[in-house]
């Protein structure tokens, strides 16, 4: 009988009563290996009752120990690295190291929410007026809710519960029905730190899960990560309700190549920021804009050969730069895009549609592409790919080449290749994009700064942990205070009245 994982809820793991399942393939084989149950609304219900029940005694609980739920957990995710990274590399395609590296940045987030009884400290004012002080502080919002990608299993649910039950929240997450076995270790593990019995709970899904959790009056906060489409639905249902909602969605990040740059370095950037993950990263760098047509032939000269030593291979290959695509659907349509951008008039430069891995032939693997001459009227320089491909649009200046990224309907992440400081400046400072990398290709902000881009590639004003994290998860409350003196004053009419 094929293993079926179902919900974890008041600290308990529990069978689906839906009798509906999603199959969760290993990509590499392209077998069904496990079955996912799908909740019912009830179960979401139950999850977030378990939730509510949790969050008077959770936050209530100070900070210090809160923190050492999560230092223990920390210890438990680094003690567990390898079995994590072999469940996710089997349920979604990527390389073990690329496994390693997605629980890694969760992991950071993490550390940092160590450190919530500094973070959540308010202010205060002594003598604000005669015998009056101020000071406030940040409460937690009660139940939130995390609705996550298949692309980061670890690092996104990471990110969202990780600040959300620190703060003093209970959380109920909802994964990718893709690869559902990492989040539903990592709320295993997290009751093994010691957190207590409703404080995290995972529910497994499709729409219905998510409408139930837009819809549910106990959830405060909504957090999402997908495409954009789904993001804009998620924030435009969620604050009808009347909900704190951040929505990330996709991408088309491009990567500016000035001809002072060091193309050597250049390249190897774009085959990691590109392929790696076979692409399925919203931070992943799919277009490249060389300037002047001498550094767009310079850089293909370079980036060709390199292109065509990449190996691909099954998830388990320590020596395989990439591996398979999350299902045979997504690699079609990645496919269905390379032949659109034929179509369009691109030059087709590396076709990898056709690849197949001996031995794995049944598995959704896609060899690198590599498009050249792609303007910005096609629609695959539009719209997310998604997956390995690579493409090329020529800039004669660099004004033109920094119009495109500010142009463009995604305003995630954008990188400059140069030596040139003041060219960096000038477009750090006036690219209209979230994350600027200058001689980076992936700029994913370390855990204690914030993630987040602009456009239709984020939805809502606070962006993903970090500090922004923190407020997105709590609420400010400013108290002022005066105490008797024992002499009676006259009344005050008039504001202020703090003279």
């Amino acid at each position: 009988m094929t293993y079926q994982y179902g919900h974890f809820i008041n600290g308990a793991a529990l069978s689906g009563t839906s009798g509906l399942f999603g199959d969760v393939y290993n990509p590499s084989t392209g077998e069904v290996e496990k079955q996912v149950a799908l909740a019912t609304v009830d179960e979401v219900s139950a999850a977030v009752a378990a939730a509510e029940a949790a969050f008077p005694a959770w936050s209530a609980t100070n900070p210090q120990r809160r923190a050492r739920v999560m230092f223990k957990f920390k210890q438990l995710l680094e003690d567990n690295m390898d079995a994590l990274a072999k469940l996710l590399s089997e349920e979604h395609g990527k390389v073990i190291a690329d496994s390693k590296g997605d629980i890694q940045r969760g992991l950071e987030v993490i550390e940092v929410a160590c450190g919530i009884a500094n973070m959540q400290k308010g202010e205060y004012t002594d003598g604000a007026g005669p015998g009056i002080d101020v000071y406030s502080m940040r409460q937690p919002l009660g139940v939130c809710a995390g609705i996550t990608p298949f692309n980061f299993p670890a690092m996104i649910p990471m990110w969202m519960f990780g600040m959300a039950i620190a703060a003093g929240n209970t959380f109920v997450l909802k994964p990718s029905e893709k690869d559902p076995g990492v989040p539903l270790k990592l709320v295993e593990l997290f009751m093994e730190a010691g957190a207590p019995e409703g404080v995290l709970n995972v529910v497994n899904g499709d729409k219905t899960s998510v409408d139930a959790l837009l819809d549910h009056p106990s959830v405060q906060a909504i957090s999402f990560v997908g495409s954009s489409d789904i993001a804009h639905y998620v924030y435009s249902r969620g604050t009808a309700a009347g909900k704190r909602v951040q929505a990330m969605g996709g991408a088309k990040n491009h990567g500016i190549v000035l001809p002072d740059a060091d193309l050597d370095q250049v390249v190897q950037d774009l085959l990691g920021s590109a392929y790696g993950s076979a692409g399925e990263r919203c931070m992943a760098l799919p277009v490249a804009v060389p300037v002047g047509e001498d550094t767009a032939d310079r850089l293909l000269e370079k980036l060709v050969p390199e292109i065509d030593k990449l190996k691909v291979g099954i998830s388990t290959d320590p020596d395989a730069h990439y591996g398979p695509l999350v299902s045979a659907a997504h690699r079609q349509k990645v496919r269905d895009y390379v032949q659109m951008g034929v179509d369009e008039g691109a030059e087709l430069v590396v076709d990898g549609r056709d690849f197949s891995l001996q031995g794995y032939e049944d598995g959704f693997f896609m060899g690198p592409c590599l498009f050249d001459k792609v303007t910005p009227e096609m629609t695959t320089y539009k719209e997310e790919i998604f997956g390995p491909v690579l493409q090329i649009v020529r800039a004669k200046t660099f004004e033109e080449a920094a119009e495109l990224p500010t142009k463009h309907q995604y305003g995630n992440g954008v990188a400059i290749f140069t030596r040139n400081g003041n060219f960096a400046r000038e477009f750090a400072s006036k690219v209209q994009v979230g994350m600027v990398g200058i001689n980076v290709p992936i700029p994913v902000p370390v855990s204690y700064h914030s993630f987040g881009g602009w456009k239709r590639s984020a939805f809502g004003d606070t962006n993903q942990y970090g500090m922004e994290g923190l407020r997105f998860y709590t609420k400010v409350k400013t108290v002022t205070q005066r105490w008797p003196t024992g002499q009676t004053e006259d009344s005050a009419f008039i504001i202020p009245t703090m003279q």
